[in-house]
């Protein structure tokens, strides 16, 4: 028997559920962004000391630390700018 030649009924796409990421979140909350700032610098400093064959891996995870601490600035400044806007006066100046 050949196949039918109509296409089938899809469902209806569903809606995606909004990305949550409770732990950065309440990591950024309670905790002051110098320590924000300073959160992989032991883990930096032992990818600095590798040796041997390691050394090429230690690269990659240096490169993505990197990438998470830009991140991580991102959303620091970005919470001091929406506290500095809250704290500022409302109204027409």
């Amino acid at each position: 028997m050949p196949p039918s030649a109509k296409p089938s009924p899809s469902a209806p796409a569903q809606e995606l559920p909004a990305p949550s990421y409770p732990a950065v979140e309440s990591l950024l909350e309670a905790t002051p962004a110098d320590e924000v700032r300073a959160l992989f610098a032991p883990v930096k400093e032992g990818l600095a000391e590798l040796k041997g064959p390691k050394v090429e891996q230690g690269k990659k995870a240096q490169a993505a630390i990197s990438r998470a601490e830009e991140l991580l600035a991102l959303l620091v400044e970005t919470r001091e700018r929406l506290l500095a806007e809250a704290k500022a006066p409302k109204g027409r100046k």
